[in-house]
């Protein structure tokens, strides 16, 4: 009896206790059809394959629902796949935001790619926006090539390429690049800076192999051609579609300004060395004019021994001695 007393009571309390969570379940859901429903019903209307429970977690992750459905819509409406196996799904869209990732423009860019027939799945999209890139702005530069000015007055503050050709004729250029984003080196590619070092670059290299500037005038579009064949565009998020001259204006005469210089400096030099020879020849003469005037002081002294030796001869008498026919 009072086992079955016992079992009655464990009963109650379990049949309280499934009582309690379902009224605690029935709260929840109320609350979160409060809440999320209406979120909810504008992703089933549009079968977005969102779940209530998604939106709820998205809530306490405090990632914004509302943004994940208009994101997932959109997806939806412009065709794409989002399966639960290799689709966009809810949960690669919440990791991306918790990434720091901005979803929006990841789906846009994955959107407009489809659209221009570009090949660009989310994993590849999330990755270039997490990187630090516009996705969006990446697409629609493959989409409508973009323009950079060669060089640029921004960054360099130089509105014109300065090269000289074999005959010495400076030659001042501008020109004008048309690119278009390479979605498959976009991350870890160079950038615009680098695209427009080596286009200048080229553009010397090529008109300093001209042999003359006049060859350069007559056919600007050899010079575009010689600089597109060396693949300027190699290792870049960026591929090179034209190279267009916009201006050719001649220079100074360089090479004959640069003769002249040295002209200038040989005659300098020689005058540097006759005025060195000169500078000798002086220090030459008035070594000798000292060597003169030190051979004349020993005859002086020479000549002021004579008498001192005629005197010492006289005394001695040794001076009649030596003549032995002169009378006494």
């Amino acid at each position: 009896m009072r086992a079955l007393l016992l079992a009655n009571e464990i009963l109650n309390w379990v049949l309280g206790g499934l009582a309690i969570v379902a009224i605690l379940f029935t709260l929840f859901l109320v609350w979160a059809a409060i809440k999320y429903g209406g979120l909810w019903f504008r992703a089933y209307m549009s079968k977005a394959d969102i779940s209530l429970f998604h939106l709820v977690e998205m809530g306490l992750l405090d990632i914004n629902p509302s943004m994940i459905v208009n994101v997932k819509i959109r997806a939806t409406k412009a065709g794409l796949d989002i399966g639960r196996g290799a689709g966009i799904t809810t949960r690669r869209l919440q990791a991306h935001v918790l990434a720091g990732g901005n979803v929006s423009r990841v789906i846009e860019a994955i959107v407009a790619a489809s659209r221009a027939d570009i090949p660009l799945d989310f994993d590849r999209a999330s990755a270039i926006d997490l990187a630090g890139r516009d996705v969006l702005e990446a697409v629609r530069t493959s989409v409508y090539p973009k323009v950079i000015d060669c060089p640029d007055p921004r960054r360099s503050g130089k509105t014109t390429l300065s090269a000289i050709a074999r005959d010495g004729v400076e030659l001042r250029i501008r020109a004008r690049v048309t690119v278009r984003t390479n979605l498959e080196q976009l991350i870890g590619g160079a950038t615009e800076d680098t695209v427009i070092a080596r286009v200048g670059e080229g553009i010397i290299t090529a008109i300093g192999s001209s042999e003359r500037h006049g060859q350069v005038l007559e056919n600007p579009d050899r010079i575009s051609r010689v600089v597109l064949a060396r693949g300027l565009d190699a290792h870049t998020a960026f591929e090179i579609v034209s190279i267009d001259i916009e201006d050719i204006d001649v220079g100074e005469q360089i090479g004959a300004r640069l003769s002249a210089d040295q002209a200038e400096a040989d005659t300098r030099v020689a005058r540097a060395k006759a005025e060195q020879r000169r500078a000798e020849a002086i220090a030459s003469e008035q070594e000798m004019k000292a060597h003169v005037a030190e051979n004349r002081a020993l005859l002086v002294l020479a000549e002021a021994e004579v008498p001192k030796a005629m005197g010492e001869a006289l005394r001695a008498g040794n001076l009649n001695a030596a003549n032995p026919n002169k009378p006494t």
